[in-house]
């Protein structure tokens, strides 16, 4: 058991616990400070992880819609082929022997 040693002794308690309260204080700023930083960082990351899912909606979009077009572009190259050939035939029977 500590003896107590007068108003010196409770003043040095006192700036003691002050500074500990201080210490926490500053420590209960930074921690309110990370927590603001990682509550706005989770807001951007949702964001972002919701327009990544979205642009994989419109990618996919744009797959079908490709591959729709390449269908296409080949239906009438081969249209083109065979109108060809019918040019062919066409100005072939039209020539004079």
């Amino acid at each position: 058991m500590t003896e107590y040693r007068g108003p010196q002794d409770l003043t040095l308690l006192i700036e003691q616990h002050k500074r500990e309260i201080w210490e926490w204080k500053q420590k209960e700023s930074q921690w309110i400070i990370d927590k603001n930083q990682l509550d706005g960082n989770k807001i951007i990351i949702e964001e972002l992880s919701s327009k990544i899912v979205e642009m994989g909606k419109i990618n996919l979009f744009h797959k079908e819609l490709n591959g729709k077009l390449q269908t296409r572009l080949t239906e009438v190259e081969e249209d083109n082929k065979k109108l060809a050939i019918q040019i062919q035939d066409l100005t072939k029977s039209k020539q004079p022997f």
